[in-house]
């Protein structure tokens, strides 16, 4: 008796590199100055991705999710260490140029960077539960605490990884830049989605990720009791640390993203990054 054909939604759909931004406090910058203002984080997010050899995803078919206040950007899977390092030194230091230069009476530019690998299902590339993880990862309160590290030793971007992306690519050995030592490890919790925890990986450029633990609430610390300890998974596979972070507001998107998915100071730290 001869099988019949799998059907295709059986088919384990393409895997894809994703990266994820979202502006700082977009909903404050005065409304005739938001166009101008997002105009200008697309043309640096686009001059650094050329800068990485990388691909522009507005360039690719169904590439580009726009949100209004950000965007997630699909890549080939085998660029996934290079939306990493060297993309987040890149984005961090040019966002600092900008910063230089813009006039005073225009917005302060800062971004939190999500950077997630995984499955994107449909014809248009809106669906998937990596769509889902990466954004809400963008949404957690340790970015946003990471990013007030950033904030308070003068930077302006703040990234987190997956534990997927981390494991692949840092703990990989693949990030010539960019060691463990440059990351702080925590658990991303998101206010409105109470059953969502997962492990993720932040990192600051220009900044160990021990200048960034003292930032995330309820995280342990290095030697700490509660570091290291074991616990259950979360809802995408990841286990998170023992210790939970605080939880926190969430992202706010202005735009139809896709379809059924969508502390205290610290004294001014060295660049731990090896010179080149």
């Amino acid at each position: 008796m001869s099988s019949s054909p799998h059907p295709e939604e059986t088919q384990i759909p393409d895997e894809f590199a994703l990266l994820a931004f979202d502006m700082e406090k977009y909903s404050q910058i005065p409304e005739a100055m938001m166009e101008s203002t997002r105009s200008d984080v697309d043309i640096i997010v686009a001059d650094v991705l050329a800068d990485c050899g990388l691909p522009n995803p507005q360039t690719l078919p169904h590439s580009y999710k726009d949100g209004g206040d950000g965007a997630i950007l699909l890549f080939p899977p085998d660029v996934l260490a290079r939306i990493i390092d060297p993309l987040l030194g890149r984005l961090g230091a040019a966002l600092g140029r900008y910063d230089q230069r813009r006039l005073a009476s225009s917005p302060l530019v800062r971004l939190r960077v999500a950077v997630h690998a995984g499955p994107v299902t449909g014809p248009e590339l809106r669906s998937g539960n990596a769509l889902v993880d990466v954004s809400r990862l963008l949404d957690s309160q340790a970015v946003r605490q990471a990013l007030q590290s950033a904030a308070d030793t003068g930077s302006f971007l703040a990234g987190v990884l997956s534990e997927t992306a981390y494991q692949r690519c840092v703990h990989g050995g693949y990030t010539a830049e960019l060691a463990p030592l440059h990351f702080a490890q925590a658990t991303a919790r998101v206010s409105d989605k109470p059953g969502y925890q997962a492990l993720c990986h932040l990192h600051v450029p220009g900044m160990p990720g021990a200048a960034i633990t003292p930032y995330l609430s309820g995280e342990p610390g290095p030697g700490s009791p509660g570091a290291g300890a074991s616990a259950e998974p979360g809802p995408s596979g990841a286990t998170p640390s023992a210790a939970s972070a605080s939880q926190g507001g969430g992202i706010q998107f202005h735009a139809p993203l896709y379809g059924a998915t969508v502390g205290g100071h610290i004294e001014r730290v060295r660049n731990t990054y090896p010179h080149r």
